[in-house]
């Protein structure tokens, strides 16, 4: 057991809480988009060595101490709460006094069967445990002596702001929260009512320590005033403009004014006459809007967040005033990973795609992995699957990837499947949807794990999950061709704005996936003591090999087909069965050659198998040369066109932050400055840098488990000098070509190392 996974093992038993406190909510009726704030008084009898609060609450929660906030935004993060409710905790003792002492909750239920949470019931359940200096215990717990405000600041059951109900509208109404509430001695007769028991049993949902950060304010964007929209006579309009697509809220700092509706609404765009457009990219919506309401005071601060929005503008409305400089900021929030990871080079277009993709990435971790921070906020296996490219070379994400697979563990059906994103409302019609080629995603990202963190216990607790999947997808094999057929669901081969032919009961990129998920699961089963099983799983991946070759390769042409009744070929399909080492290896060298001569047809799903064929396979100009075009399409087309976050796709429409197009930066690191692992959890690496002329150096640091890997190469006349620091525990080594066609290697030592190599 490597000293990483020690570590995190420790983690997980020292979060436990032994829960005793009740589920409580403000009735027993459940509504949709619903608010309960919940408050209770106590008393500290005297000196107190620890003080440990414990919360939970569906779907989230703002707690207090005597009138101070406790931790991060949007928590607990979003689970199946019936597989494993998240729960907090915090040290409080430095908050709490000796006698009277105030905690209160602010708890938001969603309810309404959105796509990317689990409705359950609403319900808050907080614990805080006392230890006082003499040694004796304590316990404060919800039950039903906790006071309810019977009128809450926040509008009940307010409309779902996207299409696909995942946050609703805030309206809320300052006039009705009394400042004293959250501290103690507040008395205000008929304004509150004892809590109710909340239609959640005891015992009824498993509670587990949240593991992921909580929701963090990462930067506070002074938002550039924008002219005064055309037409503006009928409405007063002010809008703002936060120079990228942010994931967060706005935050208010205004002059009150007592009885004035604040309305902010949000877009990516600006209509033609230079006011904030009705849509959540590109899905029309009226509803991308929060509403404040003012109590009067001579400073009022308000910020909408319970949930994340993205947007680039925001349009102020209801407020009279000219709104100046300082009053109106943009709070970009997100998972609060550490950022471990850095990349620069000698071309600033790199550098732009580089921060791009970073910036997207951080748009699109909030609470789990989402496919977009606007429309959908949705966790899909295929989307995290290409995240955990960038996520694990640049953040501390293991915990948040380990996330997507107990999530998709706890959402598996009986058959072994998947729905198309966990967690969802499976049961409800709109989400009642599967993509089988996803499905297959889960293994290649339980294994990403495994090798960035060395932790076999990702393979333990998640080998099951993986297996019963593989095993669904092999009882429905065809009989005569031993093929995987199209099943329910969507079908997708590449993406977005697929060129794949599907044509016939059998899809090649859907057999090669699971070629590629059966091996995964074999290895996983070898390294867990699954001997038998891990021969029968490679056995079985082995002969899938032989039926795709003899059903679905075309000979002549050196390429695969790109299903059973398709005569097209591909470029991204035969770059997968290259990724995959399918191709016979008589034609190998042919089909690369096929591949990397080809103009580029590959979407984004596919494009990254094929630019890890071509750097692994000798053609790395042609790889570079992708990942460093500016013309359409490609990455580079988007900087190009000033855009400072990824888009869905190679075109200017649709979502201009889709995370699942990040992965050239990993690219750059791992291959233009060449950090790469060899052994899991880095307990082997190499330096071994693509050195192409356009540059006159490169640098970058990538996370490890063992620390931070930091290389360095750069152009000096008659040579490259290349620098690298190593962290304790690594056995490292430099592979070096130079310009001279030799291969000059040396292994590298724990510190800082600097060498010099003339040719």
């Amino acid at each position: 057991m490597t000293g990483y996974e020690r570590e995190r093992r420790k983690h997980r038993k020292e979060l436990k809480a032994a829960w005793e406190a009740e589920w409580i909510w403000r009735s027993r009726r459940v509504r949709v988009n619903d608010f309960a704030y919940f408050r209770k008084e106590f008393r500290v009898r005297g000196p107190l060595k620890q003080a440990i609060l414990f919360y939970s609450a569906h779907n989230t929660a703002k707690v207090y101490v005597n009138g101070a906030r406790l931790g991060g935004y949007v928590s607990p993060a979003p689970t199946n709460p019936e597989k494993r409710k998240a729960y907090l905790a915090y040290d409080v003792t430095e908050l709490l006094t000796a006698g009277r002492n105030c905690l209160t909750a602010d708890v938001h239920y969603l309810g309404g069967g959105g796509q990317n949470y689990y409705d359950g019931l609403p319900g808050f359940r907080l614990q805080l445990q006392l230890v006082y200096a003499d040694g004796m215990e304590t316990a404060v717990k919800t039950d039903a002596s906790w006071q309810v405000l019977k009128d809450t600041p926040h509008a009940v059951g307010t409309p779902y702001q996207q299409n696909r109900r995942m946050s609703a509208i805030e309206a809320y109404d300052a006039r009705k929260l009394d400042p004293e509430w959250r501290y103690a001695g507040w008395r205000k007769e008929g304004a509150a009512v004892r809590a109710k028991p909340a239609r959640i049993g005891r015992e009824d949902w498993p509670m587990e320590a949240q593991r992921i950060p909580e929701g963090a304010i990462a930067e506070e964007i002074e938002g550039v005033k924008l002219p005064q929209p055309k037409g503006g006579e009928a409405e007063f309009a002010q809008v703002f403009d936060a120079g990228a697509i942010v994931s967060g809220w706005p935050r208010l700092a205004l002059r009150g004014i007592a009885g004035a509706t604040v309305r902010l609404r949000y877009s990516e765009n600006l209509d033609e006459n230079g006011r904030v457009k009705h849509n959540v990219t590109n899905e029309f919506s009226d509803r991308y809007y929060d509403e404040y309401t003012m109590r009067g005071d001579d400073l009022e601060t308000w910020q909408p967040d319970y949930s994340y929005k993205a947007f680039r503008y925001v349009e102020v409305t209801g407020y009279p005033r000219e709104i100046a400089e300082g009053e109106m900021k943009v709070c970009w929030a997100y998972t609060g990973m550490a950022q471990t990871g850095e990349f620069s080079c000698s071309a600033e277009h790199l550098n732009k795609l580089y921060a791009a993709c970073i910036r997207t990435q951080k748009n699109n971790t909030l609470g789990q992995t989402v496919d977009c921070p606007h429309r959908e906020q949705a966790q899909y296996t295929a989307d995290t699957d290409l995240q955990a490219e960038t996520l694990l070379y640049n953040f501390e994400g293991v915990d948040v990837l380990e996330k997507t697979l107990s999530d998709f563990a706890d959402a598996q059906l009986t058959d072994g499947t998947f729905p198309f994103v966990a967690p969802i409302n499976y049961g409800h019609p709109d989400f009642h949807l599967q993509i089988p080629e996803w499905d297959l995603h889960y293994a290649t990202l339980m294994w990403k794990v495994y090798e960035a963190s060395g932790d076999v216990g990702v393979l333990e607790r998640f080998y099951g999950t993986a297996r019963r999947m593989v095993d669904y997808f092999l009882s429905i094999r065809d009989a005569d061709t031993g093929l995987v057929p199209l099943d329910k669901g969507w079908h997708i081969s590449d993406w977005p704005y697929p060129s794949v032919e599907h044509k016939g009961q059998f899809l090649t990129v859907q057999q090669i996936k699971l070629v590629l998920a059966l091996r995964t699961v074999s290895r996983a089963a070898g390294l867990i003591g699954r001997g038998e099983e891990s021969e029968a799983y490679a056995a079985q991946a082995d002969l899938l090999r032989k039926r795709i070759v003899s059903q679905l390769y075309d000979a002549e042409k050196k390429r695969f087909r790109d299903s059973s009744e398709s005569s097209a070929t591909h470029q991204g399909v035969t770059a997968l069965a290259l990724h995959a080492d399918i191709v016979p290896a008589e034609d190998r060298e042919a089909a690369i050659s096929s591949v990397a001569e080809q103009s580029w047809e590959c979407r984004t799903v596919l494009s990254l198998p094929m630019l890890r064929m071509l750097f692994d396979n000798g053609r790395e100009a042609e790889a570079f040369e992708l990942l460093d075009r500016r013309e359409y399409p490609g990455w580079g087309h988007m900087i190009a066109q000033g855009s400072p976050t990824m888009w869905e796709g190679w075109d200017d429409i649709e979502s201009h932050s889709h995370a699942w197009n990040g992965y050239p930066a990993r690219l750059l690191q791992e291959y233009v400055v060449g950090i790469r692992s060899e052994a899991p959890g880095y307990a082997k690496t190499t330096i071994r840098p693509y050195m192409p002329e356009s540059l006159t150096f490169a640098e970058g640091k990538v996370w490890t488990p063992l620390g931070q890997v930091y290389a360095r190469w750069e152009r000096e006349s008659g040579g490259v000098r290349v620098r690298a620091a190593i962290p304790a525990g690594m056995e490292a080594r430099l592979s070096l070509r130079l310009a001279d066609g030799r291969l000059a290697e040396r292994a590298l030592t724990e510190g800082d190392n600097e060498l010099l190599w003339e040719g």
